[in-house]
């Protein structure tokens, strides 16, 4: 697989600007540094132990509790097939069974206590495991299976029931798989095929299903980690240990529920630094998040929104359904690092041709010209009246000779093509099987990517399932969707791990000066008043207009009077969330009449409506700019998240925005402002000038190092609107909302 580089919290050009907020960036650590318990600033860690897992998977010695030969009794046919597995591996097995002598003819203690030996890994076919558990502790067994049911995934009470079993497992010193898990782990894997592997991660162990089934396709299936209602060993841990084996290509994860989200990213950063990629199908995309927030940034990303930026910051490619994830691991695993992004398409039909054309291009993937000189070149074989600039279509005549090979041979050369894609829409032999043995030979050749796809809804013909399946190097699909999302994420994955920093290296570590003013604003269980919030602004040296609180219309005029006409007047107090619909803001005043006006109106609202003021603010008023907003909010399962969007009064309509979980670096803060919808706003429309995005950028990192420092203090912090002025101007956060953890 590729090597990696990887990213900082910031570059070097931005840095003195950054530790102006009070940030002291540590230095780069390349690999595992040598203190393993370093913590961020926010306490959460910053590197992840790698669970040894090796006699997990290949143990000496294996202990089956509650093993039965007995005919028609449950644990029979698992005693079987633990039997069988502990063969092929090569480990001793000992049944445990307190009334047998013998299991399948293998000596059988009576107890954990009588075993013969330590053993590595004990699995567990009774209903209650806990006492079990703590009996195995006394003979330091390594690791445990649960296969047990009736746990969390049952309500209440069970949920009560895996936590005093996962106090028992932390207590042991043993780790343990399960409880409500099943004999995946020890199925029997083909031993002839070559090449890298998929490792398997599933929840649950019917939807690993499809996956394993590659195998009778000829691709490599090395592991598979049923990790049930994780109690102790959790997908994280078998991410990281996966990312780590040599002859794993790819890893496949079907998840249900992340057991701890900063566990995760520490075990996808590792498999990203690696250049292993991870492909997951997450369970939970239609939930919403179950907020009630104050904020305006509260409401724009539910808890998917969440994970899915979380997943896309470390480079795990998400996919939905089961066949994708198959395909797109299949592709991962086996494909060579790309050449050139560029995608050709190859038929034998215009109209196949035009339809997968169309569809690469709304896939994202770049179908560049071929050059006059290649369109010549290829017109030697191919009609002249026929389209070769791609998509290239032959006719369909020139695959069943020798002028097949050649124009494929053609397409391959040409260095502006990474991947070649030939949909063949359905069988017509014996052209279609001179073209898929063409293809194939092709690809043994080459160092690129040959992608066919085979149409047929039969898929039980010779071309199909003796040449392509049958061939390490061609990746063979049966959708034409699948194949075009499989090769956009290859090709973005190995752009991402081209580029990719780790922003764990150089996440703070220290708490800074800002940190400690703002600490001093914080009224724990209260929401901060606008002045106060823009005071917490202040402290992380993001930009607010110039303003003064004031408690009587004579102190408003005079403030007036320095501030500036004109003027913006705000009702300031911890009650208002939103003062626009309240009525308890006035715009553009430009006399000392206007305000003594406006202070008595706004005061007179905030009575009628029971509004406890701590004053009014008599600010600056900002020429116009880019409205965004730029907010925190906390996850339960990352913690705090930043999110950045169009701002302004039509925030929740518009609902465009991004969102990260720190740390991240000003890569990433650039890629939320690419995911916008609205991002051309910045570049300048309909006469108006460009807007200062790195300013943006900029508050998006201090408010970022505010989510780090203060993430147990904050709720939630709404900047909105933050107006982005024009180039070099800088940026302005003209209102702000906080509330207090």
């Amino acid at each position: 697989m590729l090597g990696s580089t990887h990213g900082t919290l910031t570059t070097d050009s931005r840095r003195a600007r950054v530790i102006a907020c009070g940030e002291h960036p540590g230095p780069a650590v390349h690999g595992r540094p040598a203190d393993a318990d370093d913590l961020d600033v926010s306490g959460r860690p910053l590197y992840a132990d790698v669970p040894d897992l090796d006699r997990f998977f290949r143990p000496e010695s294996v202990a089956v509790i509650g093993a039965s030969d007995a005919e028609g009794r449950p644990n029979t046919g698992v005693t079987r097939q633990l039997v069988d597995w502990a063969g092929r591996v090569g480990a001793r097995l000992h049944p445990v069974h307190p009334t047998r002598e013998t299991v399948f003819g293998l000596p059988c203690s009576a107890s954990v206590a009588d075993l013969p030996e330590q053993v590595d890994l004990a699995v567990l076919l009774v209903a209650d495991p806990l006492p079990v558990l703590e009996r195995l502790a006394e003979t330091k067994v390594k690791f445990a299976v649960a296969f047990a049911s009736g746990f969390a995934e049952t309500g209440e009470e069970g949920a009560a029931a895996q936590e005093r079993l996962a106090a028992a497992v932390a207590r042991s010193g043993l780790r343990l798989l399960g409880p409500n898990t099943n004999l995946n782990a020890f199925e029997r894997f083909r031993e002839d095929l070559t090449g890298p592997s998929i490792a398997l991660i599933t929840q649950s162990g019917h939807q690993g299903r499809p996956v394993f089934a590659l195998q009778e396709n000829g691709v490599r299936l090395s592991h598979w980690a049923p990790t049930g209602n994780e109690a102790d060993l959790e997908t994280s841990d078998f991410l990281s240990y996966f990312a780590e084996r040599p002859e794993v290509g790819a890893i496949a994860c079907y998840v249900e529920g992340l057991k701890d989200g900063r566990s995760f990213l520490l075990a996808a950063d590792r498999a990203a630094r690696r250049g292993v990629p991870v492909v997951a199908v997450k369970v939970g995309r239609t939930e919403t998040g179950a907020r009630t927030a104050a904020s305006h940034t509260g409401k724009l990303t539910g808890a998917d929104e969440v994970v899915d930026a979380a997943m896309r910051q470390y480079g795990v490619i998400r996919v939905d359904g089961l066949d994708e994830l198959q395909d797109t691991a299949a592709l991962l695993a086996r494909a060579r690092p790309p050449r050139a992004d560029g995608v050709v398409v190859y038929s034998i039909s215009g109209g196949t041709g035009a339809h997968a054309a169309d569809l690469a291009t709304a896939a994202g993937l770049t179908l560049p010209t071929l050059s006059a000189a290649k369109q010549a070149e290829l017109h030697r074989w191919i009609p002249a009246y026929l389209s070769v600039a791609n998509p290239v279509d032959n006719g369909g005549h020139p695959v069943g000779d020798q002028r097949g090979r050649k124009i494929i041979d053609a397409i391959l050369d040409d260095p502006a093509v990474g991947v070649l894609v030939c949909p063949i829409t359905g069988p017509f032999p014996p052209l279609s099987d001179r073209l898929v043995r063409d293809l194939v030979d092709a690809a043994e050749r080459t160092d690129k990517l040959v992608c066919v796809v085979w149409g047929s809804p039969v898929g039980t013909e010779p071309a199909y399932r003796e040449v392509l399946l049958g061939s390490s190097r061609v990746a063979t699909f049966r959708t034409l969707g699948n194949c075009l999302s499989a090769v956009r994420a290859y090709l973005g994955h190995h752009r991402f791990v081209r580029g990719y920093r780790s922003p764990f290296d150089e996440a703070p570590r220290t708490q800074s000066p800002s940190f400690r003013k703002a600490r001093l604003l914080m009224r724990p269980g209260q929401q901060l008043s606008e002045h106060a919030a823009k005071q917490l602004l202040r402290a992380y040296g993001i930009r607010v207009p110039r303003e003064q609180l004031v408690t009587s219309a004579a102190a408003a005029v005079r403030a007036a009077g320095l501030v500036g006409y004109p003027v913006v007047m705000k009702a300031s107090g911890g009650q208002i969330a939103h003062k626009t619909e309240l009525g308890l803001v006035k715009i553009g005043l430009t006399s000392a009449s206007q305000v003594r006006d406006a202070y008595r109106e706004l005061t007179d609202i905030a009575r009628y409506e029971g509004v406890e003021l701590d004053g009014v603010l008599v600010c600056q008023m900002v020429e116009r700019g880019v409205e965004m907003v730029v907010g925190v909010t906390h996850d339960e399962l990352f913690g705090p998240t930043v999110t950045v969007g169009l701002g302004g009064v039509l925030v929740e309509v518009l609902r465009d925005a991004a969102v990260r979980v720190p740390p991240f670096g000003e890569d990433q803060a650039r890629d939320m402002l690419a995911e916008l919808r609205g991002r051309a706003l910045l570049d300048g429309v309909r006469g108006r000038p460009a807007a200062d995005v790195e300013a943006l950028v900029e508050v998006i990192l201090r408010v970022q190092r505010m989510a780090l420092e203060l993430g147990e203090d904050i709720a939630e912090l709404d900047i909105n609107p933050l107006v982005v002025l024009p180039c070099g101007q800088g940026a302005v956060a003209l209102d702000a909302l906080a509330v207090c953890r």
